[in-house]
């Protein structure tokens, strides 16, 4: 019997390509996928009044789309996102932006790569912030963020200047999460959709990490060779997308605000 076993490489390239056939995403705009980014944030416990933000890169060059202040994340819809240059004028759309949006641009202009990003000020990764306590890769549901969260030790201040833009974008350098010691996190993904898979994973690893050793103390990381493994599996965009899809119909499911839009103010 010993002889017939086949390797994880069998099963792992058997379902990946069962997930590309099966798994099919609905289609959706940018601002759709933003607007549903926003809703499973406020749906996963992420609100924090208007502390919390997201954008994505647009096609016109030094530009982005993200939610116009004012606005919570549990009544974005996709009529409520706006494109702004970089000096945070509005392109498209009416109102303005969080003026703490400005340090996105410099992850933007350092990262070709990331095409969202979404920050907030949640409530374990804050905890764990407040600590200044990097996250500990200790459980499976912890590796999509193995060796790919990055930790800045040192608050530089309310991020509305260039200032702090620098200072995160280095701090981040090309992971793709970081936590940010006495203020939250941030999550830089190639879609909005990635983006928001890893904040929602990263508040729940900072959960996990907390209760668990608030119970039994320092945590033992995961063994780094199957981290790594399993880091690159939960971060397949079939596996991405469908989870932001599930999330996106828990939400709208749950929401008396809908998404499809609504009059402007």
């Amino acid at each position: 019997m010993a002889e017939d076993l086949r390797s994880k490489n069998y099963f792992d390239d058997r379902a990946t390509r069962e997930m590309a056939k099966h798994l099919a995403s609905p289609r959706r705009t940018l601002k759709e996928n933003l607007a549903c980014a926003c809703r499973i944030l406020a749906m996963t416990g992420q609100e924090a009044g208007l502390a919390g933000q997201i954008s994505a890169r647009s096609e016109r060059a030094g530009a982005y789309w993200t939610l116009r202040f004012g606005l919570g994340f549990d009544e974005a819809t996709p009529d409520d996102f706006i494109e702004v240059d970089g000096d945070l004028n509005t392109l498209t759309g009416s109102g303005m932006p969080n003026p703490a949006t400005r340090f996105h641009l410099w992850v933007y202009e350092a990262r070709p790569d990331v095409q969202s990003i979404v920050h907030t000020h949640s409530p374990w990764a804050s905890a764990l912030a407040a600590a200044r306590q990097p996250l500990v890769i200790a459980q499976m549901d912890m590796t999509p963020l193995h060796e790919d969260c990055a930790f800045l030790a040192e608050w530089p201040g309310v991020p509305i200047a260039d200032d702090e833009g620098v200072i995160i974008s280095r701090a981040l350098g090309s992971k793709r999460a970081i936590i940010l010691a006495h203020h939250g996190y941030l999550t830089a993904g190639t879609t909005t959709q990635e983006a928001t898979y890893l904040s929602v994973y990263l508040e729940r690893a900072a959960r996990m990490q907390i209760r668990a050793q608030a119970a039994f103390g320092p945590l033992t990381p995961v063994d780094d060779t199957l981290a790594r493994e399993a880091h690159d599996y939960l971060l397949k965009p079939s596996i991405v997308n469908s989870t932001f899809d599930y999330w996106c119909r828990q939400a709208e499911a749950g929401s008396a605000a809908p998404l499809a839009g609504r009059p402007r103010p």
